[in-house]
C-alpha cells in the first residue's frame, strides 16, 4: 500500500514537472518570437554604427548590408568559421572592404575584430567587437576605454613595413600596454594578417557574388 501511494507522488511530481517545464519552454519561445525582430534590428544598427566608425557613410553609396560575402582562412582570419566581408562602392567602384577577423591568442581567450581596408591596401580602422581581456589592463583595446585601437588608421603592410608590424617590445613599431603586452601583441599580429588576406583576395573580395553565401579559403601559399 505505502509503495502504491509513494508511486503516485512521485508520478504526479513528475507530471507537474514536466508540466511545469512545457510551460518554461513555451515561454522562452513566446518571448524570442516577439522579441526576434527587436534583437535583429539592434544588431544591423550596431553593426551599422561600427561600419560608419570605420568608413564614414559620404563615402560610399551602395547598400552595405547586402553586398557581402563570407570567407573563410583559418591561417590569416584566425578562425575556422566562415565570417562576413562587407564592400563599400561609390559609382559602382571599390571604396573599401570591411572584414570579420580574430585574433585566436589573446591574454583571456580570442579577440574579435572588425577591420576596414581602402581599396589601395591602407586601413580605414580596426574595432574590437568581442573580447575578454582583463579589465583596466588587456581592455584598453576597447574603443570606449582608451584611443590605442585608433593608432591602426592610415596604416598598411608598407608603412609601417610587414618587419614592422609588432609591438615595441618585440622590436617593432606599435604601442604595449604597461602590464599587458600578450592583448596588444595579439591584435597588431592579428590586424597584419586580415591584411594580409586582403592583399591576397582583393578581387576576389570586391568582385565576389553579392549574397554572402560564397566561401573563400585561402592560405599563405595561394
Amino acid at each position: 500500500m505505502a509503495n502504491s501511494i509513494l508511486s503516485k507522488m512521485i508520478s504526479k511530481n513528475g507530471l507537474i514537472l514536466a508540466g511545469f517545464a512545457a510551460i518554461c519552454v513555451g515561454l522562452i519561445a513566446f518571448t524570442y518570437f516577439i522579441t526576434r525582430d527587436t534583437i535583429a534590428s539592434e544588431m544591423q544598427a550596431a553593426l551599422a554604427r561600427t561600419l560608419n566608425q570605420l568608413v564614414p557613410q559620404n563615402e560610399y553609396d551602395n547598400d552595405v548590408h547586402h553586398d557581402c560575402t563570407l570567407v573563410q582562412s583559418v591561417e590569416l582570419l584566425g578562425s575556422n568559421e566562415t565570417v562576413h566581408a562587407y564592400r563599400m562602392r561609390k559609382n559602382g567602384q571599390p571604396v573599401a572592404v570591411v572584414l570579420e577577423s580574430v585574433a585566436p591568442n589573446g591574454y583571456s581567450g580570442k579577440i574579435h575584430l572588425v577591420v576596414g581596408i581602402y581599396a589601395d591596401g591602407q586601413l580605414a580602422g580596426v574595432r574590437v567587437s568581442e573580447h575578454k581581456e582583463t579589465p583596466g589592463l588587456g581592455d584598453k583595446i576597447d574603443a570606449n576605454k582608451s584611443d590605442w585601437i585608433l593608432s591602426f588608421s592610415e596604416k598598411s603592410l608598407t608603412s609601417p613595413t610587414i618587419e614592422q608590424w609588432k609591438v615595441k617590445k618585440d622590436g617593432g613599431a606599435f604601442d604595449a600596454f604597461t602590464g599587458a603586452t600578450i592583448t596588444p601583441r595579439a591584435v597588431v599580429e592579428q590586424v597584419a594578417k586580415t591584411l594580409q588576406f586582403y592583399q591576397q583576395q582583393k578581387d576576389v573580395l570586391f568582385n565576389g557574388p553579392q549574397n554572402c553565401a560564397s566561401v573563400i579559403s585561402t592560405s599563405r601559399q595561394q
